[in-house]
């Protein structure tokens, strides 16, 4: 497989191990193989840290995270700088996986040398290792990939498109349509596309386009036919707070986790049963039986204990 091997340096999570780290041309590898390619996004370096030492192959910044992060009712109101932040910040905790950054409405959509410019600015400033974008813009693909970034494209239900297409809607309902996605799929690839997500059509449309290409498919709602499959994280742990769609699974309810463990907190700071005294730092015994002690020596005793803490924080 086209990967590379790296140490995990002084990283305790992986101290002393050498990773295999996935890049684009390793996805196309793991489809010739017949390997299932795993991918979930990521908004956040703990997050991202999680994922990445769960053995996810792909993780994607997704620009879900206007609904799941930041509240908005759909991907549209995410800006440029607000995807730079979350990326750089996923970028951090990566070791493993081949990180991929939404580019968000708008930052595509004008000329292509803006598409492109945009692009350069998640390769350079955020570290991103391969950008997303929706529709079958091959014009923009052949541009990015001249300029030697990695694309992984988006077809069927693009939720860019939502007013365009009246809604969340499942796509390719009909032959003509499949067809119509058929080819825009192979036109991308033909422009040099290294993957292609495809959400929410039929399960036999998936399965025909997988079939056709020589890149991996990545599927969201559209079966279980493609080369690998993608969840929005917020969904995989029950933290969407909305209805799961019928694709979704829900792994873990971290949502109630968290609530739990909160409401425990607020009891024990109600009850005053948080922070105990073995939870406090104290006062030399000199100081609080009133005998003689200098104050370089009760500094040294306090912060003993605090430093043996910063101490193992820092290495965490």
């Amino acid at each position: 497989m086209s990967l590379s091997n790296f140490s995990a340096g002084a990283d305790p999570a992986h101290s002393g191990s050498q990773l295999t780290k996935v890049t684009m041309p390793a996805l196309a590898d793991m489809k010739r193989q017949g390997k299932p390619i795993s991918a979930l996004t990521a908004y956040d370096y703990a997050t991202a840290r999680v994922v990445d030492e769960a053995g996810i192959d792909l993780m994607l910044v997704g620009d879900s995270l206007a609904m799941v992060v930041l509240g908005h009712e759909n991907t549209l109101a995410v800006t440029m700088d607000e995807m730079l932040h979350h990326t750089r910040a996923v970028r951090r905790a990566v070791r493993r996986a081949l990180v991929v950054a939404d580019m968000p409405f708008g930052s595509y959509h004008g000329s292509t040398e803006a598409g492109v410019a945009n692009a350069i600015r998640f390769i350079k400033e955020a570290g991103a290792e391969a950008v997303k974008v929706e529709g079958p813009r091959t014009e923009l693909v052949r541009a990015l990939v001249e300029a030697e970034i990695p694309v992984v494209c988006h077809l069927g239900l693009t939720p860019q498109s939502v007013h365009r297409m009246g809604g969340f809607r499942v796509q390719a309902r009909t032959a003509d349509a499949a067809r119509r996605l058929r080819a825009d799929a192979r036109a991308l690839e033909r422009a040099g596309a290294g993957a292609i997500v495809l959400e929410g059509i039929p399960r036999e449309a998936a399965a025909a386009i997988t079939a056709e290409l020589q890149i991996p498919t990545i599927g969201i709602g559209a079966g279980p036919d493609c080369d690998g499959q993608i969840l929005v994280f917020h969904d995989l742990v029950n933290l969407s707070f909305a209805p799961a769609a019928k694709f979704v699974r829900r792994y873990a309810d971290a949502a109630t986790l968290f609530r739990s463990a909160i409401e425990h907190y607020r009891e024990d700071v109600e009850h005053r049963t948080f922070p105990s005294d073995r939870e406090s730092y104290h006062l030399p015994a000199e100081v609080r039986e009133g005998r003689p002690m200098s104050a370089e020596d009760a500094d040294a005793v306090v912060n003993n204990d605090a430093l043996q803490d910063f101490g193992e924080f820092s290495r965490s």
